[in-house]
């Protein structure tokens, strides 16, 4: 099994993967040397905290082993520098839950993450995927068929967690953003452009987790499920599968057309309006943030006279956004957004 031969491999890399520990400190230096005895949670349950290591001390008394020591392979090091934030990162996600009360869940969570980390090398570990990995674990008994689900997953947001200096890889969202809340309600797009919010940052959160932080634990998931049936496309994989149509093309042939019905709703009035090919393709995802923004829309324009006023007024809507209407304001402003872009074409 794939997994198990990726997971004794960050074994062998580190041995607290797969021991039901947690590391929550670093346990190396940017310069490759080990830190010995870091802080790990021998007993991850919600009432007890980290506890020290032993007692063993490296030549130099603080922690840092000697030289000999020392890695060199650089992707190792950056594995192991992340691995105590995904502790950090795993005490923090669900906490709420009798389910993470028990140790081994967290350990699990903790595990699956470090083996992603591994594996994924160009996107690694990044804060807000603990959030995305914890409903796999709460569902599925098997830790593979949970890590399976979880890089399934990840397939489709792994550019979200794309960031640079310059840029973050939910950019092109937050533009679309903008642009759809212009066209749809420009009265609020100038008042949040006023307020400097005109780069749409306070809905960056929103689109990283896709709304955890802002439903219960069961409507984000009835959420999601919601998501993915109304944009299905049934090439959305065709970069890690063999693609017929792609294939096609390279050998001279018309590529072949599938039924429009096989599409989800979402995605068949993208395909009937070329919205994708004006466009691009845009994530379903905008439209539940765009219907959040318009849901409070009179309240951002009375009440919003800065931006922690507007962070106040969305962080309300924590926990207490309903999934069904969300989606169903979703899909008639999607629909509206394409009456408009039709409107404007010459």
């Amino acid at each position: 099994m794939q997994y198990a031969r990726w997971k004794e491999q960050c074994r062998d890399m580190d041995s607290h993967v797969g021991s039901g520990k947690i590391i929550t400190a670093p346990i190396i230096t940017e310069d490759g040397v080990p830190i010995k005895d870091p802080l790990v949670l021998l007993e991850a349950t919600s009432d007890q905290g980290t506890s020290q290591g032993g007692s063993t001390s490296s030549n130099n008394g603080n922690g840092v082993a000697e030289s000999v020591d020392r890695l060199t392979d650089k992707q190792i090091i950056e594995w192991k520098l992340t691995l105590h934030q995904i502790g950090l990162d795993v005490l923090r996600t669900d906490r709420s839950m009798v389910f993470y009360e028990k140790k081994e869940n967290l350990s699990k969570l903790w595990d699956i993450l470090a083996v992603y980390a591994w594996i994924d090398k160009e996107v690694g570990y990044c804060q807000g995927m603990s959030d995305l990995c914890s409903p796999m674990i709460v569902l599925l008994n098997d830790e593979a068929d949970a890590f399976w689900c979880f890089e399934r997953l990840m397939r489709r947001l792994r550019g979200n967690f794309r960031c640079t200096q310059q840029s973050v890889g939910v950019e092109n969202q937050l533009q679309h953003l903008a642009s759809i809340i212009q066209v749809l309600d420009p009265k609020l797009h100038d008042h949040l452009e006023t307020l400097g919010g005109g780069d749409y940052l306070f809905a960056f959160r929103m689109f990283m987790v896709l709304f955890r932080r802002e439903l219960s634990f069961g409507d984000s998931l009835y959420l999601w499920e919601m998501m993915w049936a109304l944009e299905y496309d049934p090439d959305m994989f065709s970069t890690y599968e063999e693609a017929g149509a792609a294939t096609d093309r390279t050998q001279g042939h018309k590529p072949r057309v599938k039924p429009t019905r096989q599409f989800g709703k979402y995605e068949r009035a993208n395909l009937k309006n070329g919205a994708n090919a004006v466009d691009g393709p845009v994530p379903i995802s905008v439209f539940l943030v765009a219907s959040v923004l318009k849901e409070n829309s009179q309240k951002l324009l009375q009440e919003a006279r800065g931006l922690d006023d507007l962070i106040r007024i969305l962080n309300n809507v924590n926990g207490n956004l309903d999934a069904k209407k969300a989606c169903e304001a979703a899909l008639k402003l999607h629909a509206k957004y394409l009456r408009k872009m039709q409107g404007k074409k010459p």
